[in-house]
């Protein structure tokens, strides 16, 4: 192949590795490079949710927002992070060791603070039954939520 048609192919190439999918990209060799190192121009997506969402609370409460309108869940999400912060400032193993609940023997858990029994009762299909797995912790909270206040928008302290 002449050089001119080496080259321009080479940029092809180089454009397309650098542009990507939006999903992780490949380093592939660049035409013409003598190992694959040469071609190390490559980013690392952030790991996401089974459904696709980043897998971050921002992610968690937007899958979580997705179940709850399929399901007819009110909450927004303003009032589902407010109430995350509150609760566990974002953190999904979150556990209460010390208030009431925990001295009967059921801690609260998760990023909503959710006990089991609440979990279980308010549990929404087609999320998974770990309390501490982010987005079935948010989506039966906001439908315990939804049930006792009208939603999670209206809860502004312990629930």
């Amino acid at each position: 192949m002449p050089a001119t048609a080496q080259s321009r192919r080479a940029r092809l190439v180089r454009r397309a590795v650098i542009a990507g999918t939006g999903a992780a990209i490949l380093a592939l060799p660049v035409v013409g490079a003598t190992t694959a190192s040469a071609a190390t121009t490559s980013t690392t997506a952030a790991s996401t949710t089974l459904a696709g969402y980043p897998n971050t609370l921002d992610g968690w409460i937007r899958e979580s927002l997705a179940i709850m309108a399929q399901k007819g869940i009110p909450g927004t999400y303003n009032g589902i992070y407010r109430n995350v912060i509150r609760e566990s400032s974002g953190n999904q193993y979150a556990i209460n060791n010390w208030d009431s609940n925990a001295a009967a023997g059921t801690p609260s858990k998760g990023l909503l603070q959710v006990i089991d029994p609440t979990f279980n009762a308010y549990h929404v299909a087609g999320t998974s039954f770990d309390p501490y797995d982010p987005v079935a912790n948010i989506t039966a909270a906001c439908n315990y939520a939804a049930a006792v206040y009208g939603s999670i928008d209206n809860v502004y302290g312990a629930y």
